[in-house]
C-alpha cells in the first residue's frame, strides 16, 4: 500500500495543484483567485493558494465548506430555516467575479452524504442560494470569468467509488484515478492537455460545419430526438473569455457539448449510470419529454429529489445542454463509476436539465432575455447534468432536411 505522505504522492499533488491553476483557471497576475472547497481539501488547497501568490495573485478568497456541518443543519435545522443562506458569502463572490477574479471549485463529496435528509430541506436551501449567486452564474455560464471545477479524493467519495476496500486503499485509489484522468501520470500533463483540447475542438469544428437541426440517441430505454438551438454552435475543451484569456471549465473533461432547442425535445431517455445530486444518489430514472418539457419522470432511487429538481422552476423540465463522449473516453476505460457528475460525465454522452450556456449560442452574449430565448436558450436556477450514454448508444446528427447520418455507433464515433 503506498503511503499518502510519500514524496511521490506529494509531487503528483504538487503537479495537480500547478495544472488547476496555469491551465484550468489559467491565472493571470494581478488576477484575484475564489477557491471554494470542502475542509478535507485542505492539503489541495494550500499548495493551490501556495501558486496562486508566487504567479502574481494579490488576493485568494477561500471560501471553505463542511459536508458534515451541512448535513447536521439539514438534518436537525427547524422547519422553515433553510432559506437562510450566507448572503454575505454570494456578494463577496459577485463582487469578486465582477473585479474580474478567476474561480476555481474543487468537489470531494461523499454522494450518500444527505441519503436519509429530507430532500425537501435541501431544495429550499439550493433554491435561495441560486437566486442569491445568480448573477455570479451568469458571470461563469458566459465565459465572462475563468473557471475550473476539478475533484480532490475523500474518505466519504472513496468509500463508496471502491465499496469493501479499506479506508485508505480507497483513498489512495481514487487519487489514483483522478491524476490519471487529469493526466498528471503523463511525462508531460501541461503538453499533454494543450494536444487534448486540440482533439477536442477538431471535433467541435467537425460538429459546426454540419450545422445539424437535431441529434438523435437509441440505446437500451432511450430514443430521444434533441433539436438544436437556432443558431447553436458545439464547444468543448478549453474556452476564452472575452478578452481572449483561454481557461479549461472542467477537470477532466472529455466532452463537445452544444444548446438543445428549449422547445424540440421529444422521446425516452433513460439514465445509464446513478446521479449523485447534493449528497444523494438518483438512480435507475427515465425521462419523457413532449414539446421540450419532461411530462414524465420515474426513478428507481431517489424519487422525491428528481422530482425536487424538476421543479426547482419552469425551466427546470427542459434540457440545457447536449454532450457528446466517446464510449472509448479515458475514464470510461477505467471501468470506475465515480458516483460524482464531474467525473461520470466525461464516461458517457449526456443531457442536462436546466440552464443552458450562453457561449453554445452565436452572439447570445448580446441579446436580451427575449431574444436568447427566441432561439431556443434554455434559462433556469439550475442546471444538472445526467449521463444517458453507453457503449450500446447509437447517435445520429439530423439535417435541416430531415436524412440523418451516423455520429456514433456502439458509443464509438464514426468517422
Amino acid at each position: 500500500m503506498r503511503d499518502m505522505t510519500s514524496s511521490s504522492f506529494d509531487s503528483r499533488l504538487d503537479a495537480y495543484a500547478e495544472l488547476l491553476v496555469r491551465v484550468g483557471v489559467n491565472l493571470q497576475p494581478g488576477q484575484k483567485l475564489i477557491v471554494r472547497a470542502d475542509v478535507e481539501d485542505a492539503p489541495l488547497v494550500r499548495k493551490v493558494v501556495d501558486i496562486a501568490y508566487s504567479l502574481g495573485s494579490p488576493y485568494v478568497e477561500v471560501l471553505w465548506g463542511d459536508g458534515l456541518v451541512s448535513r447536521s443543519r439539514f438534518l436537525k435545522g427547524p422547519e422553515g430555516s433553510f432559506g437562510i443562506v450566507p448572503e454575505y458569502r454570494a456578494q463577496g463572490m459577485i463582487q469578486l467575479a465582477q473585479e474580474g477574479a478567476a474561480s476555481l471549485a474543487i468537489t470531494s463529496e461523499d454522494p450518500d452524504l444527505l441519503a436519509d435528509v429530507n430532500p425537501e430541506n435541501v431544495a429550499e436551501f439550493q433554491a435561495a442560494w441560486r437566486k442569491a449567486v445568480r448573477p455570479y452564474m451568469e458571470l461563469s455560464m458566459r465565459d465572462a470569468i475563468q473557471w475550473c471545477v476539478a475533484g480532490a479524493a475523500s474518505v466519504g467519495w472513496a468509500t463508496k467509488a471502491f465499496p469493501g476496500v479499506p479506508e485508505q486503499e480507497a483513498v489512495e485509489r481514487l487519487w489514483d484515478a483522478i491524476f490519471t484522468a487529469t493526466r498528471i501520470t503523463t511525462d508531460d500533463p501541461v503538453r499533454r492537455w494543450r494536444e487534448h483540447n486540440e482533439q477536442l475542438r477538431s471535433m467541435r469544428e467537425r460538429l459546426n460545419e454540419r450545422r445539424y437541426a437535431a441529434v438523435r440517441f437509441k440505446g437500451p430505454g432511450t430514443d430521444l430526438s434533441v433539436g438544436l438551438a437556432d443558431g447553436h454552435r458545439w464547444d468543448g475543451g478549453e474556452s476564452k473569455t472575452p478578452a481572449g484569456t483561454t481557461f479549461v471549465a472542467n477537470m477532466p473533461t472529455e466532452e463537445v457539448f452544444t444548446a438543445p432547442h428549449r422547445e424540440r425535445v421529444d422521446g425516452v431517455v433513460r439514465a445509464s449510470m446513478p446521479l449523485s445530486y447534493n449528497g444523494t444518489l438518483i438512480d435507475d430514472f427515465t425521462l419523457t419529454f413532449e414539446g421540450g418539457q419532461v411530462v414524465k419522470a420515474v426513478a428507481g432511487k431517489g424519487q422525491k429529489v428528481l422530482d425536487s429538481i424538476l421543479d426547482t422552476d419552469e425551466g427546470a423540465r427542459r434540457l440545457g445542454e447536449v454532450a457528446l463522449v466517446p464510449a472509448s473516453s479515458p475514464i470510461a476505460q477505467a471501468g470506475i463509476l465515480f458516483l460524482n457528475t464531474l467525473f461520470d460525465e466525461n464516461a458517457a454522452s449526456h443531457v442536462a436539465l436546466g440552464r443552458g450556456y450562453e457561449m453554445t449560442v452565436e452572439g447570445a452574449a448580446s441579446m436580451s432575455e427575449e431574444e436568447k430565448r427566441a432561439t431556443g436558450l434554455n434559462d433556469s436556477l439550475t442546471h444538472v447534468d445526467f449521463m444517458i450514454g453507453s457503449a450500446e448508444m447509437d447517435v445520429d446528427g439530423v439535417k435541416q432536411d430531415g436524412t440523418t447520418e451516423p455520429l456514433m455507433r456502439q458509443g464509438a464515433w464514426v468517422s
